[in-house]
């Protein structure tokens, strides 16, 4: 794999002198880099290996990646990425920063943050944060539609292109079984034959692009208070040249694999309420199950390496290599219908419950407070006119409600529907929708008495709703008390309320 000796160059990194700092250099390593850290600056080696996703093995194609590397990530990361340090041979064969002897590595220089803004960290601190997440989701949702399009062939060769690199990668270690890798192997192919057409027909609307290609927590970073994206793939345009719900199933199969599956669902809703591209939803667990095989043979790669752990490398591996599994079992679709007045704790309960329906990452949340705002074309935070609430326009919402979980029901994926439903038409409209494409129907009404409602409502801060207790006020004149959909008070714990909705699945 590896295919120069690096050593004077690793040397040179690690020296403080080079650089004219006194202080000690720090050193971390990737499986296909290394990172010095020295003052306010890093600097970035590609090591010189050759494997059968990534061609490092000589300077000259060294030097044309870290190039590559700073002009796409300052795209997304201005400010952090400095530009490239030429090492070269002094006369005297030493080796020096930017010299004018011949090229012998290169590396990208690049502004040094605190490592605790890296999202892997937070997480490991208990610090992500459904705002975090959420302002994390609109900005991969905003990179997404400014990406380019890229189409090479149809989206099923694409994703066959992706399976066929998994295969080389496995066959670099030893970590897992020859019958067990092409058994994986056999799966994924076999579920990316059942969504043959899906893919295609993506691909010929624009949704495979030139996108992030590793867009997991490690590389999303807070500048500036804002999260960003950085280290994107430079080194193969095959990898990157993917469908954007397959780069966003990276960050999502991340989070799950760390046991957040609450935050892979909410940036999961969350961009697909900026994209509205839910035709794809099907597939996000067939995605996360290709970036978790693409995790295990990455990983097992890595515990190859001699002064690795390796022990501690292959049961990281397998822990991917089995999440790929699970990720490929069949869920049937469910449709669940939560419905009750303002403050009740709809909108509490769908976004806790969603991440345990369905199939990962969760049910889709089809919520009519967003649906509003998105058919008056505002932000889900902005607040809209009373006249935004007509009865000929809740109307509308409820249809689109109603499109939108029959959309996705029909692909296979689980909905829960969250929304007021003290009309028995509209309860009507929903069970419609899970009979017409064959899911499993829960119809749940929350309910709490009148002052925890107003108390709740009264003290309400952002989020969706622009439930009023004015509002709560109408919607106690009116009798409720004829829903036949299961009865559950809210007045004590969210978490009993969970409990008993999962229990009845």
């Amino acid at each position: 794999m590896m295919t120069e000796d690096q050593s004077e160059t690793i040397a040179l990194l690690a020296d403080p002198a080079s650089y004219g700092h006194a202080g000690a250099v720090e050193r971390m390593e990737t499986h296909i880099s290394m990172i010095f850290l020295v003052g306010d600056r890093a600097y970035k080696m590609k090591k010189a290996l050759k494997l059968p996703y990534v061609d490092f093995s000589t300077g000259k194609i060294r030097d044309e990646a870290c190039r590559k590397e700073v002009a796409l990530n300052r795209e997304t990361a201005p400010g952090l990425y400095v530009g490239v340090r030429r090492i070269t041979q002094s006369v005297a064969g030493a080796l020096e920063f930017d010299g004018k002897g011949p090229l012998v590595d290169t590396v990208v220089e690049m502004m040094r943050f605190s490592q605790e803004q890296l999202l892997d960290r937070m997480a490991v601190a208990g610090r992500l944060t459904p705002e975090l997440m959420t302002a994390t989701a609109r900005m991969i949702a905003l990179y997404h539609r400014r990406a380019p399009v890229v189409c090479f062939g149809g989206g099923a060769a694409n994703i066959a292109a992706v399976l066929d690199i998994n295969d080389a990668g496995f066959a670099t270690s030893h970590v897992f079984g020859r019958t067990e890798v092409e058994k994986l192997s056999e799966t994924l192919r076999s579920r990316s034959k059942r969504y043959e057409q899906l893919l295609d027909g993506r691909a010929l609307s624009g949704k495979v692009r030139r996108c992030h290609g590793d867009l997991h927590l490690r590389n999303i970073c807070l500048l500036a208070g804002r999260p960003c994206l950085f280290d994107c793939i430079e080194f193969n345009l095959a990898i990157a040249t993917i469908d954007v719900l397959y780069d966003l199933a990276f960050l999502l199969m991340d989070l799950w694999h760390r046991g957040f599956a609450h935050l892979a669902n909410l940036v999961m809703n969350r961009y697909l309420d900026e994209t509205d591209d839910e035709e794809g939803f099907c597939l996000l667990p067939f995605f996360m199950a290709i970036r978790a095989a693409v995790r295990a043979h990455v990983t097992a790669t890595q515990a190859e390496e001699p002064s690795q752990d390796f022990r501690k490398l292959a049961g990281e591996a397998r822990s991917y290599f089995d999440l790929a599994h699970s990720l490929l079992e069949d869920r049937p679709p469910r449709l669940i219908a939560i419905g009750g007045l303002s403050g009740s704790g709809k909108t509490t309960v769908a976004d806790l419950l969603a991440a345990k329906i369905g199939a990962a990452p969760g049910a889709r949340i089809v919520e009519s407070d967003r649906i509003r705002k998105g058919l008056h074309g505002v932000s889900a935070e902005t607040r809209l006119p009373v006249s935004a609430y007509h009865p000929d326009v809740s109307i509308k919402v409820y249809r689109e409600m109603a499109r939108h979980g029959g959309l996705i029901l029909s692909k296979g994926g689980s909905v829960v529907a969250d929304a007021v439903f003290d009309d028995p038409g509209n309860r009507r409209l929903m069970e419609t929708v899970a009979a017409e494409t064959n899911a499993r129907f829960q119809g749940i009404w929350l309910e709490a008495h009148p002052k925890v409602l107003w108390q709740r409502v009264h003290d309400r801060v952002g989020g969706p709703s622009d439930a009023t207790t004015g509002v709560l006020t109408g919607q106690l004149a009116r009798n409720s008390t004829e829903v036949t959909w299961r009865h559950l008070d809210t007045s004590a714990s969210v978490d009993a309320t969970i409990a008993a909705i999962v229990s009845d699945s």
